[in-house]
């Protein structure tokens, strides 16, 4: 895949204090992007970086392969953002303030205008003020004017913020549909975790200014471990030989299972071990685990590190 995007060892100090540390990730085409974590953990400082709304203390950040720091027109003009909340003029109609935001790029047609209006959804609504628009609308309104130019790549913070729950679904769809069918590099950030398992491809996870890990969300959800729910008859016997069998494994148990988490491939041996011991097994099943059980799961573990 064409890396859009490149990320390079980038820092940010400000009075003395490291913000962003040393952090390297790249972005392709076609791709939604999550960058995830928890308020403060300096997602909106590096996409003010990615776009120029601060300087790069340290490293580079690269857009189709012109540096921000060395190239920044040339960079910028490939990027449509909206950081924090999209500014419109509300005394304006919808349209009004796309045809003003025109102005500013040059070769922007009519046509453009009516094609990003009804990419976004926002036809029949178009001419209205905007002070009568929804937050999700108003959401739709900045797509549509950070589209105008045809940008490659799109950034936008914390895009789902105060939306209600059809508002996000609109964004998300939308979102999924650019990268899709305009083959753009769509970089996300949020610390709603449920929302970036649905609407992204891939996820970089940072805390307090660290990168810890990218990975595909598929993957970093499922990790090499599963979680087994084991439906048995006796749960302290069986407590008693998984704990003999596998004495570093954390196991839970509920009324009536056992939660298990191995690998696969070990799930056939345990079950032999507990019929030997004339334990019944009524159920063996897979518990799905959510982005946020493996969020907690890997940024706990890199706090034990840094502390240990």
């Amino acid at each position: 895949m064409t890396a859009v995007v490149e990320i390079q060892n980038v820092t940010k100090v400000i009075k003395g204090r490291t913000i962003i540390d040393s952090i390297s990730f790249e972005v392709h085409k076609g791709e939604v992007f999550g960058f995830l974590g928890p308020n403060g953990a300096g997602k909106t400082t590096t996409i003010r970086m990615m776009v120029g709304l601060i300087g790069i203390t340290k490293g580079d950040i690269k857009i189709a392969g012109a540096s921000i720091k060395t190239e920044f027109e040339k960079a910028i003009s490939r990027v449509g953002a909206i950081v924090e909340n999209p500014e419109m003029y509300k005394f304006l109609s919808g349209y009004q303030n796309l045809l003003h935001f025109a102005r500013m790029s040059k070769g922007i047609r009519k046509e453009k205008i009516d094609e990003v209006v009804k990419l976004v959804g926002l036809t029949d609504r178009i001419h209205d003020k905007v002070k009568t628009y929804s937050l999700g609308m108003r959401q739709r309104l900045g797509l549509a004017q950070c589209l105008l130019h045809d940008p490659e790549v799109l950034i936008l913070d914390e895009p789902t913020n105060g939306l209600d729950p059809a508002g996000i679904r609109e964004i998300r769809d939308h979102l999924r549909m650019l990268a899709r069918e305009k083959n753009m590099a769509v970089i996300v950030s949020s610390h709603l975790l449920s929302e970036m398992e649905m609407m992204c491809d891939r996820i970089g996870i940072i805390q307090s200014g660290k990168l810890i890990d990218v990975q595909h969300v598929q993957e970093f959800v499922q990790g090499t471990e599963k979680l087994f729910e084991i439906e048995v008859g006796s749960i302290e016997k069986a407590m008693a030989i998984i704990k003999e069998s596998y004495p570093d494994l954390t196991v839970e148990n509920t009324a009536d299972a056992i939660m298990v988490p191995l690998v696969k491939d070990e799930i056939p041996l345990l079950v032999k071990k507990l019929v030997e011991a004339d334990i019944f097994i009524y159920g063996i099943k897979e518990v799905t685990k959510t982005l946020e059980d493996r969020f907690l799961e890997v940024t706990s573990s890199k706090e034990e590190k840094v502390h240990a």
